[in-house]
């Protein structure tokens, strides 16, 4: 799994996980990806920060118990966000996830948003056929 910083052509930021760097791309083609604030489907990479470390630097200081704290609520909030767009704008399809995309796919049922469950091998089968999807962690409790 990957995770990538994206931003929408609105300028909002946010992360999603990818299977590879090539499943960011089918997805982007595809227009699957949306912001989880304004539902835009213009996708960007957005550019990360990263640091580099000379040699014979210092060891980094500790983050303070605070930052890491931080960055699991705001990882939390944004995976609720994304959980409560999916359950109000995704039909739920349950368990005939894989058959009800690969009929979406094919042109034989009606192009909508849906959501599901696919067993691993369901999922190599919809990768074989080109049919895009995103797995999402699942919310088991909501917290606010």
């Amino acid at each position: 799994m990957i995770i990538f910083d994206l931003i929408c052509s609105q300028g909002h930021k946010f992360e999603c996980w990818f299977k590879s760097s090539k499943a960011f791309e089918e997805q982007k083609a595809f227009r699957v990806i949306h912001c989880p604030v304004c539902d835009d489907n213009r996708i960007e990479k957005a550019v990360s920060s990263f640091g580099i470390k000379k040699h014979g630097d210092p060891a980094p200081k500790p983050e303070s118990p605070a930052e890491p704290r931080q960055e699991r609520i705001n990882a939390h909030q944004a995976l609720r966000v994304i959980t409560e767009y999916v359950n109000k704008n995704f039909e739920d399809v349950g368990l005939d996830f894989t058959k009800e995309a690969l009929k979406i796919h094919w042109g034989e049922s009606k192009k909508r948003n849906i959501k599901g469950t696919a067993l691993p091998q369901e999922e190599k089968v919809l990768e074989e056929e080109g049919v895009p999807f995103l797995k999402l962690p699942v919310l088991k409790r909501l917290d606010n």
